[in-house]
């Protein structure tokens, strides 16, 4: 587990540079016309990360929770695959975004080989929480998860706003 949590941070450490300076600083999402599917699937997304990458530094998820979080996990793939067909269809991605988005694929994919068969061990457990401490990762992990929360939160507000009248 301690190899899928050091992955974890790399991840989500890739999403946040993707976010920071993609989404917020060069390409200004919540502001675009026609962004608004975009930032939708993007908050739904972070609400799934924020609750994967809070956890899995602190806790197990045993019994029938196991199989919770593989939907999690199984809801951020297809999220992310409707998100890149959201994006082609609306903006051009700089080349430098697509080649970040290429690599957290494999990030994600290294990540879900360490963690599937921990999961798949603790589905065997008794339900409910178990302790899994993961030190200085953890509490990083913790401080992404509440970036990726707010920015889940700013990216909903965002995606509610009205569409000017001259883009429509």
């Amino acid at each position: 587990m301690r190899i899928a949590i050091w992955i974890l941070l790399v991840q989500a450490s890739l999403g946040a540079f993707d976010t920071i300076y993609y989404h917020e600083y060069k390409l200004k999402l919540p502001y675009g016309d026609h962004t608004q599917m975009e930032l939708r699937l993007h908050a739904i997304r972070d609400f799934c990360y924020a609750a994967i990458i809070a956890s899995l530094g602190f806790v197990t998820w045993r019994g029938w929770l196991a199989y919770l979080l593989l939907a999690i996990l199984a809801a951020e793939i297809v999220i992310t695959l409707w998100d890149f067909v959201e994006e082609d269809k609306v903006r051009r991605l700089p080349p430098g975004e697509r080649c970040t988005h290429a690599i957290m694929g494999i990030v994600y994919g290294t990540f879900l080989a360490y963690l599937l068969p921990d999961l798949w061990l603790w589905s065997k457990s008794p339900m409910g929480w178990g302790p899994s401490y993961h030190g200085i990762p953890a509490w990083i992990l913790a401080v992404i998860a509440a970036g990726v929360l707010m920015s889940g939160v700013r990216d909903l507000v965002a995606s509610l706003r009205p569409v000017s009248a001259s883009t429509q």
